[in-house]
């Protein structure tokens, strides 16, 4: 019989273009040896060109989908991604005390690669003060960053980043990309320090890349890595999907090589 894989959970939301959202949380738990499981929040309208329609999921079933999972299967580790309004921010943030994963991973989903919003502006507050304090780790860009703590960062990235461990989570990867010039720079911050990750700029805007170094993180972690062994596998592994991205539809955006 083939052996056992760790149940990896994601809680976000769908993309019917398929290249964020809980799609690429799927492909890329199933790429890094985890068996994906989900839990929807909402439902976008959304291509390659961008996406034209959110529609939220009701709370009740929302978490009816987390009491089937965690119901049925040992989860080795947790992601969240776009969780859409406050409410369902602070049933996440409840559901997820209550059942303390081994691993957290929340991916701060605010804005789509579009410009679309997919977190309203009430929700800021129930993802600073109830879901990242839960965290291991935070996973912000840095204008997600900046919207969590108030202010632009410019090149101030360690006073950053020792900001958001403020917030609570036990490690912050502060991604770089949205930095601007010919090297990307990934930070990890945590209680030990910093540590840096340094990989050329690709001439081409990836879609889905945050949720899919978030679920490669949680897929490393519920696999056994420490936190640096994880991101540092994660980083590694998200380098060769951009490598292999390609454009499957008529937006500018490449799909990652899950």
């Amino acid at each position: 019989m083939t052996k056992a894989k760790p149940n990896t959970l994601t809680i976000a939301g769908s993309d019917s273009g398929g290249g964020a959202g809980i799609q690429a949380d799927l492909k890329t738990f199933r790429a890094l040896g985890t068996h994906g499981l989900s839990a929807i929040t909402a439902v976008t309208s959304q291509n390659t060109r961008g996406v034209t329609a959110v529609h939220t999921v009701p709370l009740a079933h929302v978490r009816s989908q987390i009491e089937a999972v965690f119901a049925d299967f040992p989860v080795a580790g947790v992601k969240t991604g776009m969780l859409g309004s406050a409410a369902i921010t602070r049933l996440v943030a409840k559901e997820l005390a209550a059942r303390q994963p081994a691993w957290l991973v929340v991916d701060p989903v605010m804005i789509a690669t579009s410009g679309a919003r997919l977190l309203d502006e009430n929700a800021l507050d129930a993802l600073t003060t109830r879901l990242i304090p839960l965290a291991d780790i935070l996973t912000p860009n840095l204008p997600e960053a900046e919207a969590l703590l108030g202010r632009r960062i410019g090149k101030a990235f360690d006073e950053a980043g020792a900001d958001l461990l403020a917030l609570g989570a036990r490690g912050v990867l502060l991604k770089g990309g949205h930095a601007g010039g010919r090297e990307i720079v990934d930070r990890y911050y945590d209680a030990h320090g910093v540590l840096a990750f340094r990989h050329p700029r690709l001439p081409f805007e990836g879609h889905g890349s945050g949720c899919t170094l978030a679920s490669a993180v949680t897929a490393q972690l519920a696999r056994g890595k420490s936190p640096h062994a994880a991101v540092r596998a994660a980083i590694s592994w998200l380098d060769k999907a951009f490598r292999g991205a390609w454009r499957p539809g008529g937006g500018a955006v490449h799909v990652l090589a899950h």
